[in-house]
């Protein structure tokens, strides 16, 4: 008995590693897309081309002390609604630098009203993150730290190698 306990411990113990590696694979192969489909937008004027841009209350540059910022965002306000499409972020996130600004990361974003007025109980999910809910801004967002390393996570909120002025 106690063997066959063993054995289905070790079966289930490799299954589960399996899975999570299928995961990773999965994240990187969607993170990839999601760089190829933004490596255009490196500067603001070209996303402000495509349509993103800064929105008036949301124009600063946001930042946490003591565990870091975000940056500019400049979002596409025609695409806050209640889908999530992988290869189309609803905000390029801008990181300053002495150089000007570059692109850190893209940015999820669902409005919370719709999307729970559809009768969704759970926050949007996207790459195996659950998005979570910015109360102040009543919307829930995941952030994608592709073109900046996070230390503190690619799927983090704040980078604290980010700064604003």
């Amino acid at each position: 008995m106690k063997r066959k306990t063993l054995i289905i411990s070790g079966v289930i113990t490799i299954l589960a590693i399996g899975l999570i590696a299928a995961v990773r694979a999965s994240t990187q192969s969607d993170l990839a897309k999601v760089r190829a489909v933004t490596a255009k937008f490196h500067s603001p004027e070209a996303a402000q081309a495509a349509g993103y841009d800064l929105v008036p209350g949301l124009d600063n540059c946001f930042n946490n002390p003591g565990v870091g910022g975000m940056g500019f965002h400049y979002i596409d306000t025609a695409a806050l609604d209640t889908t999530v499409e992988l290869q189309h972020p609803e905000a390029m996130v801008y990181t300053p630098t002495p150089n000007g600004l570059q692109l850190g990361a893209v940015e999820y974003i669902v409005p919370q009203g719709p999307w729970d007025a559809a009768g969704n109980t759970h926050p949007p999910m996207l790459m195996g993150m659950h998005f979570h809910l910015n109360e102040k801004l009543g919307v829930y967002v995941l952030h994608a730290w592709i073109w900046k390393n996070n230390s503190a996570g690619i799927f983090e909120d704040w980078n604290p190698a980010v700064t604003c002025p």
